[in-house]
């Protein structure tokens, strides 16, 4: 085993000082839903606490320089005012089980993949960064397809009544969650817009319908982009102004408030740039379930009719 001249932060995560980074990161996710805000209503100031040491401890260990560092001479004097960045805590926030059972891990909170080597130069490194998360968002869809499947198994065999017991569980469950509500929003606009197109297919009047949503997702798909672009450029700023607030000698009350007004500013804008993402994600998702060619047609109708019905769950889910 290594010697190092700190274990605070090995402790923390719950690992071995000579852990790997992939036990490192690992450690960082489980532990992250065992402090979870969500699951520690009745003492959320020690769940705070246990929070931010967490950032700390995997802003340290999970970077190789700074890990290094941190084992030779322990905690620097610099470490005692460390900042969380607020992605960490929005990851951290949103690391929840059921949101992985419908969107899987969202692009801009995956750890880099092993095989990435930042110091080859960009053209080299930026293809095989490519298909490795090409391949990585395939076992992604792949996953979150069969989910889906099971979802609709209950509607396609005719079991409504125990299918509407399961999606507003379903919705019930998912609304209890940090960014919960806007989750089951997102979800059921992709679920019902995907459905209403595939039954719009049969429509076969000049296939209005049909056009008619095209065009609904083509524009609905700009405007996310265009908002997710927006918010990037406001997450900067924020981040900087979370920072610039903590570091500050005197955090007086007004101080503190003003940084948890910045940090729920800056959620906002960081869900908006994964919105993209997820919508996209969903999309993929649905369409290759409602065009499966593995299944009858019957079968692919019924499929969208039960999606159809469990987006409009989602989207009537009422605010906690």
């Amino acid at each position: 085993m290594a010697v190092v001249v700190d274990k605070e932060y090995y402790e923390i995560l719950g690992v071995d000082v000579d852990a790997s980074p992939a036990e490192i990161n690992k450690a960082y996710h489980r532990k992250a839903r065992e402090v979870h805000p969500d699951k520690n209503h009745e003492d959320p100031e020690s769940a705070g606490q246990d929070f931010c040491l967490l950032g700390e401890a995997y802003h340290v260990l999970g970077n190789p320089e700074k890990r290094e560092t941190y084992d030779k001479y322990g905690k620097e004097e610099k470490t005692k005012d460390f900042v969380v960045d607020p992605t960490v805590l929005f990851g951290m926030m949103f690391e929840n089980e059921i949101f992985e059972n419908y969107v899987g891990q969202l692009s801009l909170l995956s750890s880099p993949p092993s095989e990435f080597d930042p110091n080859l130069p960009p053209e080299v490194q930026k293809p095989k960064l490519e298909k490795i998360l090409k391949a990585l968002q395939e076992e992604r869809e792949e996953k979150l397809i069969k989910i889906l499947k099971n979802n609709l198994e209950l509607y396609v065999k005719g079991q409504k009544d125990d299918f509407m017991d399961m999606a507003n569980s379903e919705s019930h469950r998912l609304s209890q969650v940090a960014f919960g509500n806007g989750m089951l929003r997102t979800i059921g606009y992709i679920y019902s817009r995907q459905a209403s197109r595939e039954i719009g297919k049969g429509k076969l009047y000049m296939m209005i319908p049909f056009l008619a949503e095209w065009f609904w997702d083509k524009r609905h798909s700009k405007r996310t982009q265009a908002r997710a672009a927006k918010a990037a450029i406001d997450c900067i700023q924020l981040r900087e102004e979370w920072k610039s607030c903590y570091r500050q000698k005197s955090k007086d009350e007004n101080t503190l408030k003003v940084a948890r007004q910045i940090k729920d500013r800056f959620f906002y804008s960081f869900w908006k740039m994964n919105l993209p993402d997820i919508e996209m994600t969903l999309s993929h998702v649905c369409q290759a379930v409602l065009n499966d060619p593995g299944v009858s047609k019957d079968i692919r109708y019924l499929r969208a009719r039960g999606l159809k019905k469990l987006g409009t769950i989602f989207l009537g889910a009422k605010e906690r």
